[in-house]
């Protein structure tokens, strides 16, 4: 596929492979890559949309985490003095686009293989060693516990 529309951010792009944007800051760190949410790939006959998307994704690396310029927002009413200036640096990210085209099936089968093989042979966790409490200990902890007053039976007014 020659492009692909994605959203990022509650905004849409139109991308190819190769391409580097300036998005909304991604919770994502420098260097890694994502799959951001595809709208529409298209180039080679009619545009896929919705459904048709299935098995499609479009492979983003984050190149950097970058500042935007800066805004100088400035307030002023006439006559009496008032003067504002207050300045604003959007946080971006540059990313570039690394693939667009198909999830390949067979690499869904190797790690449904993994999957199913890694269940099968998972042996238990051994317990981390707590410290117990031997007998003696336990008994002699026992002792050290008073026991618990008892107090008078109340007696009944009808009984005085």
């Amino acid at each position: 596929m020659s492009y692909a529309v994605i959203s990022i951010g509650n905004k849409q792009y139109r991308v190819r492979e190769g391409e580097y944007l300036l998005v909304d800051r991604v919770p994502v760190a420098a260097g890694k890559t994502f799959t951001p949410d595809l709208v529409m790939v298209g180039g080679d006959g009619d545009p896929k949309l919705g459904t048709d998307l299935e098995g499609h994704q479009v492979t983003a690396k984050v190149a950097e985490h970058v500042l935007g310029k800066k805004v100088v927002i400035g307030k002023h009413r006439r006559r009496t003095g008032y003067k504002r200036r207050n300045g604003f640096r959007a946080r971006l990210s540059r990313i570039e686009i690394e693939a667009i085209g198909s999830v390949r099936a067979s690499r869904s089968r190797t790690t449904a293989k993994k999957d199913t093989g890694t269940a099968e042979k998972k042996t238990p966790a051994k317990k981390a060693a707590t410290p117990r409490k031997t007998a003696a200990k336990r008994t002699a902890a026992a002792e050290k516990k008073t026991p618990a007053r008892k107090s008078a039976p109340r007696k009944k007014k009808s009984e005085e």
